[in-house]
C-alpha cells in the first residue's frame, strides 16, 4: 500500500469509493465531492447552481489517499486546520472501500495524517461523527486508534441522531503506536 496526496484525476475514484461504502447518504457524498471540487477547481463539474462552498477557505483542505500497487484508491482522508484555533485540526472525512476494510488502510491513513500534523506542530485532532447505528463501526475504529469522545450534541443531525466529537492529543502519545 502506498500513501500519497490525491490529485484532481482521482475524483472519480473518490466518488466510487464513497458510494461503495454505503455508509454515507447521497447528501453526504455530495458534500464530500464539493470539498474535493473546491480544493481542486480544475476537476469541478459544471453546475448551474454552483458549488455549496464557493470561497477561498477550501484551500485549507488536504486529501491523502491509500493506493494499492495498481494505483487503485483503497481509501482517503480529508483534513484541515480548524479556523481560529492554535494547533487544532479536523479530520473531515475518512473512507475506505469495503473490499479493503480490515487490511490496515484506514489506520495507515489516520496515522499518516497524525504524523503530518505533528510535524506542523498540531496539538489536537478532532473527528465529527454521527450516533446512527450505521456509524458504529467508525466509532469503534476511532476508539481503537486512541480517540475519545470529547462532546456530544443530542439530536444535532436529526431526532435521535447525535453529533459526536472524538479527539486525540497529537503530542500525548507516540504517533503510530496503537493504543489497543
Amino acid at each position: 500500500m502506498r500513501l500519497s496526496s490525491l490529485r484532481p484525476e482521482h475524483r472519480g475514484q473518490v466518488s466510487e469509493l464513497l458510494i461503495a461504502t454505503a455508509a454515507f447518504s447521497s447528501e453526504e457524498v455530495e458534500v464530500a465531492l464539493e470539498l474535493f471540487d473546491a480544493t481542486y477547481p480544475s476537476c469541478r463539474p459544471e453546475r448551474s447552481e454552483g458549488p455549496a462552498f464557493a470561497n477561498d477557505e477550501m484551500a485549507d483542505y488536504e486529501f491523502l489517499g491509500a493506493f494499492d500497487v495498481g494505483d487503485q484508491l483503497l481509501g482517503y482522508a480529508c483534513f484541515g486546520p480548524t479556523p481560529s484555533t492554535d494547533g487544532t485540526w479536523d479530520l473531515y472525512w475518512l473512507a475506505v472501500h469495503p473490499a479493503a476494510q480490515g487490511r490496515g488502510a484506514g489506520r495507515a491513513l489516520v496515522r499518516e495524517v497524525e504524523q503530518i500534523l505533528v510535524a506542523r506542530q498540531g496539538r489536537l485532532l478532532a473527528v465529527e461523527t454521527s450516533s446512527r447505528e450505521s456509524y458504529a463501526h467508525s466509532r469503534e475504529f476511532y476508539a481503537r486508534c486512541g480517540y475519545t469522545e470529547a462532546a456530544r450534541v443530542r439530536d444535532f443531525y436529526a431526532p435521535a441522531d447525535d453529533r459526536i466529537i472524538l479527539t486525540t492529543r497529537l503530542m500525548a502519545r507516540p504517533v503510530g503506536v496503537a493504543t489497543r
